[in-house]
């Protein structure tokens, strides 16, 4: 994808990359099949089936043991994605039309990658649908807020709020459908793909520039990935970690919010 396409309609186009990221072999995290792994060494067995369930924190797990599982998710995907970016930047610049748009790609899926296991530790329900090749309209719409909050967007962080909020009225277990593709929420939504849009196109440039010259570009641009994937999965978990979801108050049971 190059940055002529990111900048002509750059709230279109990163919706597009988003519905084929999660189309990427291992993207999609199952839900229960995380929370399980994710919570197994700090939780008994009930705890953990109640949290898949419910929520962790309905579960009553601590925030201290969600904080220790989310450090771990974040360290381990933040190695792996800077590993793949260093061994895109190894064949240089005669390779730079296949390495960068590749780079990318895995990039912005270990992105995805990480929100939803972040998402489903601090309460969130199922984002991707494993029995379905496409995303619905609410469930692209929450994955570019939280994108949105990895990239420092004030406004996007007040979005998660308000679908936090309405999530946290009952024990939802679908995502409100018409906050995110109706209400006050859906031209946040378009505001903030605009905007990654663009931070995205930058992002695109400086891995071409540090692919350019072999081996060296490795190093440079495993380093990039590093230096920016860490902080925007940090802000994402103390951001997501503040919301009303994390806290253990009981709620009225409920198919779905309106």
């Amino acid at each position: 994808m190059s940055a002529k396409e990111l900048t002509e309609s750059p709230d279109s186009t990163f919706t597009a990359l988003l519905a084929g990221a999660a189309k990427l072999p291992g993207v999609r995290i199952n839900r229960t099949e995380y929370l399980r792994s994710a919570l197994s060494r700090f939780c008994s067995a009930d705890d953990i089936q109640r949290a898949i369930d419910e929520t962790p924190a309905a579960a009553g797990i601590a925030a201290d043991i969600l904080d220790r599982a989310a450090n771990e998710s974040i360290r381990y995907e933040t190695a792996k994605v800077s590993a793949l970016s260093a061994a895109a930047g190894i064949p240089g610049l005669l390779f730079l039309p296949a390495t960068v748009p590749a780079d990318m790609a895995q990039y912005f899926g270990h992105m995805l990658r990480i929100a939803q296991k972040l998402a489903y530790l601090y309460g969130w329900p199922d984002l991707l649908d494993d029995d379905s090749d496409e995303l619905d309209d609410a469930t692209k719409g929450v994955l570019t807020l939280f994108v949105g909050v990895m990239f420092g967007t004030q406004s996007a962080n007040a979005a998660v709020g308000k679908v936090a909020a309405e999530l946290s009225k009952t024990m939802a277990r679908r995502l409100p459908q018409k906050a995110l593709t109706q209400g006050v929420v859906y031209p946040i939504v378009r505001k903030v793909a605009a905007y990654v849009g663009v931070e995205m196109t930058k992002q695109t440039f400086a891995k071409t520039v540090s692919k350019a010259i072999p081996l060296v570009g490795a190093v440079v641009s495993g380093g990039l990935t590093l230096a920016t994937f860490l902080p925007m999965a940090n802000r994402l978990k103390k951001h997501l970690a503040s919301l009303s979801l994390t806290k253990p108050d009981p709620r009225v049971i409920d198919g779905d919010v309106v």
